[in-house]
């Protein structure tokens, strides 16, 4: 999948798209899921930097935008960081508050169910691509990916939902994937080239981590080599 990124000419509808998107998925969860994502959309509405990837704000100056606690502040920021859609960047040191980004490719991903409700047009707009254009058609299988059978690993179950989320994805890039070794948080995989094993480590790995510690929260590393 191609990260929706909200710029050039056309910025102003990617950001609304986003944050159309997140309204929509918001809106079939139960209440207190309903509530996280109206504070985040809060966040991205009045201190996220677009441009920059950037949100700096105190969890004091938070407390006040939600009208709670700076306890309250601290574990929903974490239901976020959870779910991939925060990403910290910088901690928080004296003096110094911490930075997170957003990674808006993974609540694309999380919130496509809820596209078609928003319409046809909506869905043929961000519908994204799983090869970027000039990689080249030897790159994408002509073949469809069939769904992997899960052993119980948790690599297995790791491509079973990439699979779910993305199959032409997986089929040009995590299919072949191998397994090294999982150990002391980092799960090594191995790549059948260079090539491969750069692309998946750029642009694939932040969505491989988030699902990998959906399942298993020791996991903290992925690694990709030829």
């Amino acid at each position: 999948m191609q990260v929706m990124k909200p710029v050039g000419r056309d910025a102003a509808t990617k950001k609304y798209d986003i944050l159309s998107a997140l309204l929509a998925h918001g809106l079939r969860q139960d209440k207190h899921r309903q509530r996280l994502i109206m504070r985040l959309m809060a966040l991205i509405t009045t201190r996220y930097n677009w441009q920059r990837d950037e949100l700096t704000m105190g969890q004091t100056e938070i407390a006040k935008l939600w009208a709670v606690d700076t306890r309250t502040v601290k574990r929903e920021m974490a239901k976020l960081r959870a779910l991939g859609w925060l990403v910290e960047k910088r901690g928080a040191a004296r003096g110094r508050v911490a930075m997170h980004g957003i990674a808006l490719d993974q609540i694309m991903l999380d919130t496509k169910p809820a596209w078609a409700a928003i319409g046809p047009d909506f869905v043929a707009r961000v519908q994204p691509e799983a090869v970027p254009a000039g990689h080249g058609a030897n790159v994408v299988p002509l073949r469809p990916a069939a769904a992997p059978v899960s052993d119980g690993s948790l690599w297995a179950e790791a491509q079973r939902v990439f699979h779910g989320q993305d199959a032409a994805g997986y089929a040009a890039w995590v299919e072949k994937l191998e397994v090294v070794e999982m150990g002391e948080g980092v799960l090594r995989l191995i790549a059948p080239s260079r090539f491969h094993a750069r692309y998946v480590a750029t642009n694939l790995s932040e969505r491989l981590l988030v699902i990998l510690r959906r399942i298993d929260p020791s996991v903290n590393k992925v690694d990709v080599s030829a």
